[in-house]
């Protein structure tokens, strides 16, 4: 088995040596670069296998410690990480559909993590999570996950083990750059990103008048540096939204396949609902749904014509583009037919795109398929674009 792993690592190296990517035509990049990402999920799983059974004969005690060592120098990696995936490559034993699908190169390292973490709580979940993983993002299998382990486990024990892994700390990188992480309930968690979002909002718009242009995510720490150092701006506070379905609203509690979460940030306990409905600012406000309908928005606030806005919120946490992880904060509200045209807004007929997606379909013709959510965004030769087919609002398209 050693020599036959010896011998595949001596051809990819070769290969590697060799490999220019300049050789490659335009169409074979994308088959390329789906090969050249299987062999990396194979090869991370392979590594997380050796690694756990070299935990399994080492010296008790520090045999653990040791395998976690060896395999994050191996791969280059973090001892945290190396930890995390010796831990999935353990369960993967009785997690054949997850061990078939990490074995076959479909899923990363940090896939298998996340979808392994679930497996105890609610074990029926990981067959569609493993399917959510091979075509959705990281983010998105992290909500899927999120929900799915809520979905297994008391609420109120849910709530407590949340708020027992609450912490918040600081390292500065070899390159010297300063990182702060943060994890704890959900709902906490929304309350930090509200009372940054008016002063990143601020600082963006004094960038641009000043005609400078960087990444959202400079003025979002600039934010954070000001509200940390100085009593902040004044602005009111950004809003809030919490999902939740009907039934459970009114009874109290979710019961099975029922939802209540911060949109966007993940599942949080009926109590939780309970003290910011009771106690919270007039700018909550909650999507009510029943299943994955929308079917009704519900404002605590002063803003009466914001509903469509709140829904777009609750169905776009990210850009509507199948693939794509861009959160709905820096996505475009998108009318699928010109409102120049029209002159009118219709929730049935808005999306969220992200900047580039939305270029692509403004001055390229690339549209999403018909539909609500998530799905496929082609280009106007493809037989699913819109102008084969019908138009949302019930009207013949175009031939």
């Amino acid at each position: 088995m050693c020599s036959t792993l010896s011998g595949l690592k001596e051809q990819i190296l070769v290969f590697a040596a060799g490999f220019d990517a300049g050789e490659l035509a335009p169409s074979e990049l994308d088959e390329a670069l789906s090969c050249a990402g299987a062999i990396e999920k194979a090869a991370s799983t392979i590594g997380a296998l050796i690694a756990a059974r070299l935990a399994k004969v080492g010296k008790a005690g520090t045999a653990r410690r040791q395998a976690a060592r060896r395999l994050a120098q191996a791969s280059g990696t973090s001892l945290r990480d190396a930890e995390e995936a010796i831990e999935a490559a353990e369960k993967m034993a009785s997690q054949p559909d997850l061990e078939a699908a990490a074995r076959q190169g479909k899923l990363s390292r940090a896939q298998v993590g996340i979808v392994s973490a679930v497996a105890g709580a609610n074990p029926a979940a990981v067959g569609a999570l493993v399917d959510k993983a091979v075509v959705g993002t990281l983010s998105e299998l992290a909500g899927e996950a999120a929900r799915a382990r809520a979905a297994g486990i008391d609420p109120a024990k849910r709530h407590e083990e949340l708020r027992r892994a609450r912490s918040l700390r600081s390292y500065t990188d070899s390159f010297g750059l300063w990182h702060l992480h943060a994890q704890g309930l959900p709902e906490q968690g929304a309350k930090i990103m509200a009372a940054l979002q008016p002063t990143t909002d601020r600082l963006f718009g004094q960038a641009r008048r000043q005609g400078e242009r960087e990444l959202p995510e400079a003025y979002a720490f600039d934010a954070l540096v000001e509200l940390a150092t100085s009593a902040g701006g004044g602005e009111p506070p950004a809003e809030v939204a919490f999902r939740v379905d009907v039934e459970a609203l009114f009874r109290g509690y979710p019961a099975d396949g029922e939802v209540m979460e911060v949109a966007g940030l993940g599942p949080v306990s009926s109590q939780a609902v309970k003290d910011l409905l009771e106690h919270g600012t007039p700018f909550l406000k909650a999507i009510l749904t029943r299943g994955a309908d929308v079917v009704g928005v519900a404002h605590l606030g002063r803003r009466p014509n914001s509903h469509q806005a709140s829904a777009l919120d609750w169905l776009y946490p990210t850009c509507a583009a199948q693939g794509c992880g861009v959160r709905t904060d820096w996505c475009e509200t998108d009318h699928r037919k010109p409102w120049a045209e029209t002159h009118f807004t219709l929730l049935a007929l808005l999306d969220r795109l992200c900047r580039a997606h939305h270029k692509m379909k403004t001055h390229e013709g690339w549209a999403l398929v018909e539909g609500v959510g998530k799905r496929p965004f082609v280009p106007p030769s493809d037989p699913r674009h819109p102008r084969f087919g019908r138009r949302s609002d019930g009207g013949a398209g175009p031939p």
